[in-house]
């Protein structure tokens, strides 16, 4: 699953580089969610967090 972002990441990355004014803003707030949900996964996966419901 990390690599699968890692590539969002990169992808969105490529198109910030060409991207006009509106356009920045919008792929700017998708890789801000792409960078937290690759935090959280690698989280999970050292353990610092747990993916189950506290309840």
């Amino acid at each position: 699953m990390t690599n699968c972002n890692d590539e969002l990441i990169e992808l969105l990355r490529a198109e910030l580089r060409n991207a006009d004014p509106e356009e920045r803003r919008q792929i700017e707030a998708e890789l801000e969610l792409a960078f937290a949900e690759r935090e959280v996964i690698q989280a999970e996966q050292d353990g610092r967090i747990s993916a189950e419901p506290p309840f």
